[in-house]
């Protein structure tokens, strides 16, 4: 227990300090390290590097170490940089995030809304850009420590956003969205097979969660897709909120879960390294395949 708690002052400290630096320093310090851990062998390595030969079978090996590589930069650098988002100041998340976006993100007379984004390293920032904007309710998924749960969860709603477990009740979430409270979540991360469909993503049967199609439906609401971008040169991010998927939900979660996956490809084919590779994608399998971790 000990051990715990100083293990989480120590954590807690650490992100403080970060979030004082100037904010090249702290991304540069986070891309150097993330290049030496790569170096090392570790079973986040050899599921980056499944991930990618499963999703670029095209790429020589060579491409494949250059791209995990680039991809350990990333999210060494974002937890790092977790300082700056979880402790800086509002002016300074404004001042590091550049946002373009095809809606009024300020527009209280807006339809239910629901903000779907996707697991690039860039998605924390962008989440609390926008709880800045507007008032949100935002889910989480629980952590296993506590503490970091707990921590995560007040500094990520420290702005205003609503946090909400994911495994709370849907229609406390239709509440919300009937309220006008636009809701932020994401859909594209392997939870189970309970409430998922198996459909492709980047040709590879991919377990969806079909949470978006249900929810819109319920809440009469739109889907408004988001990602966050790293911008080369350590200068920040950009924050790029697209137009409403059109014909969302069809009728078909299947489709649906389908349309999700595909407008992702799209995304991630425009800067490859910055997805969360380092997460098991494919950890359910459809029956009678076999596991590949």
């Amino acid at each position: 227990m000990v051990l715990q708690q100083l293990g989480h002052l120590l954590v807690v400290t650490l992100l403080r300090v970060l979030s004082i630096l100037p904010y090249q320093w702290v991304a540069r310090l986070g891309s150097g390290l993330g290049a030496a851990l790569y170096a090392l062998p570790s079973r986040r390595k050899h599921i980056v590097l499944v991930n990618l030969r499963l999703c670029f079978p095209e790429k020589t090996i060579l491409e494949f170490d250059e791209l995990a590589r680039e991809h350990f930069r990333h999210v060494v650098r974002s937890y790092l940089e977790r300082g700056i988002q979880w402790f800086g100041s509002a002016q300074r998340i404004r001042d590091i995030v550049q946002v373009e976006s095809a809606i009024d993100l300020e527009d209280r007379n807006a339809p239910p809304t629901i903000f779907m984004g996707f697991h690039f390293v860039g998605i924390e920032v962008g989440c609390m850009l926008y709880s800045l904007k507007m008032p949100a309710a935002s889910l989480y998924t629980h952590m296993s420590n506590t503490r970091l749960c707990d921590l995560a969860k007040r500094q990520r709603g420290r702005f205003g956003a609503e946090m909400i477990e994911r495994s709370t009740s849907a229609r406390k979430i239709v509440r919300l969205l009937h309220e006008g409270k636009p809701v932020m979540l994401a859909a594209d991360m392997d939870h189970g097979i309970e409430n998922s469909v198996f459909v492709p993503f980047f040709g590879v049967p991919a377990c969806t969660l079909t949470s978006v199609s249900r929810l819109a439906k319920m809440g009469r609401a739109r889907v408004v897709p988001f990602v966050t971008e790293v911008l080369p040169d350590f200068k920040g991010y950009r924050l790029h909120v697209f137009a409403p998927l059109s014909d969302f939900p069809s009728g078909s979660e299947a489709n649906d879960a389908r349309s999700m996956n595909a407008f992702l490809e799209t995304q991630i084919q425009k800067f490859p390294a910055q997805y969360y590779w380092v997460h098991r994608r494919f950890k359910h399998r459809p029956l009678g395949m076999p596991a590949v971790y």
